[in-house]
């Protein structure tokens, strides 16, 4: 290889190593570029708001939601998920049984729902 192919192609691969991790930098930094695992945790995250959303409505369909609401008031901060997995509340329409979590964050959404 002629020397003024050789640095040519030397600069070259240089500009496309830098062209390419600018590009990275751009895309993950401001152009809403995600990994698999931080839109797995997103969808998860979305899920989870979803499925809450859902539990804070079952428990207002109740034709008795007010004497619920003193009920589940009435129980402890640590026994109120148990509260909502009991009353089934938790479970999604069409499960058989709840995704784990689920009762948990509808007792927090119940909580913020009822301090306004």
């Amino acid at each position: 290889m002629k020397p003024e192919n050789a640095g040519k192609v030397k600069y070259g691969g240089w500009g496309l190593v830098c062209g390419a991790i600018i590009s990275m930098i751009i895309g993950f930094g401001w152009g809403g570029w995600t990994t698999a695992a931080t839109t797995s945790k997103m969808t998860d995250e979305a899920i989870m708001t979803g499925q809450t959303a859902i539990c804070i409505a079952q428990f207002m369909a109740e034709s008795d939601h007010v004497e619920k609401l003193r009920e589940y008031q009435k129980v402890s901060y640590w026994e109120r998920s148990e509260l909502i997995e009991k009353a089934g509340w938790d479970k999604m329409p069409g499960q058989e049984t709840a995704d784990h979590g689920v009762a948990r964050e509808c007792s927090e959404g119940l909580e913020q729902h009822f301090e306004k």
